[in-house]
């Protein structure tokens, strides 16, 4: 499927300084949106973004913020609709922190609150932000990006596996809420796909993992890209609510 082009929408995708949120940025900028890439940290990264984006003919900037923070979130927002001079039409929530494994025993509600803080608090700080705007123009798409550990339900990983679960959740309730205003909401559950964060992981893991997949690869960040772009395309105009699993073909959708 070939998908129109988004020519004068605006995006702002959280995390958008490497690994998948990089593949986002790139894909949606491909499409003729303008995109706010967010970092909060990594900006010479975050740099690297708009510079590849820009290098293929694209609209990007760089926007710093730690989107679990409230101020910031709502900075965020108000820097990319002043930058572009108009409101977010996408918003992709894609930032991440570590996600370390923990036994029960070794587990505590501050590890269940520091993952929340991503998968639940961000994305829905960010939504008041734009919601008002897109409201307005009757339209908009919120594109989470989840997990395929919902389904899997990895040991010794309950704190992420329970913040997933609970991004799904939420994901459908904003749907139904939203979709008399014409604002779509979906998300993306990737499977493991190696980025620049797992350069230090085992070649046997991700063999261990390869042999898993049905369709007998490991998945590439440009795979969740393609999905995201979907979702926020026409071509998904009818669509809400919805999780798409991008494993290979490990699970499939909930």
């Amino acid at each position: 499927m070939t998908l129109k082009p988004l020519d004068g929408k605006v995006a702002l995708v959280t995390g958008g300084s490497r690994g998948l949120g990089r593949e986002i940025c790139c894909a949606l900028a491909g499409l003729g949106v303008r995109v706010g890439v967010n970092f909060s940290q990594n900006e010479t990264a975050a740099a690297e973004t708009v510079r590849r984006i820009e290098r293929a003919r694209g609209i990007a900037f760089a926007v710093q913020g730690d989107v679990t923070a409230e101020g910031d979130a709502r900075r965020a927002v108000d820097r990319v609709t002043e930058r572009f001079n108009g409101n977010v039409d996408i918003l992709v929530n894609n930032a991440n922190g570590q996600h370390p494994r923990y036994s029960v025993e070794e587990s505590d509600w501050e590890a269940y609150l520091v993952q929340l803080q991503y998968t639940v608090k961000a994305p829905l700080q960010l939504l008041k932000a734009v919601v008002g705007p897109m409201k307005t123009k009757g339209s908009g798409s919120i594109i989470n990006i989840g997990s395929e550990v919902v389904q899997v339900g990895d040991a010794n990983f309950s704190s992420y596996v329970t913040a997933k679960s609970a991004m799904l959740g939420m994901t459908r309730s904003w749907a139904r809420e939203l979709a008399s205003s014409g604002i779509r909401v979906n998300l993306v559950a990737p499977g493991f796909i190696p980025v620049e964060r797992h350069r230090d992981t085992e070649s046997q893991i991700i063999d261990a993992y390869r042999a898993t997949v049905p369709l007998g690869r490991m998945g590439q960040a440009g795979d969740v890209a393609s999905a995201v772009s979907f979702f926020a395309s026409d071509a998904a105009g009818f669509i809400t609510g919805q999780c798409l699993s991008v494993n290979g073909g490990r699970t499939f959708g909930i």
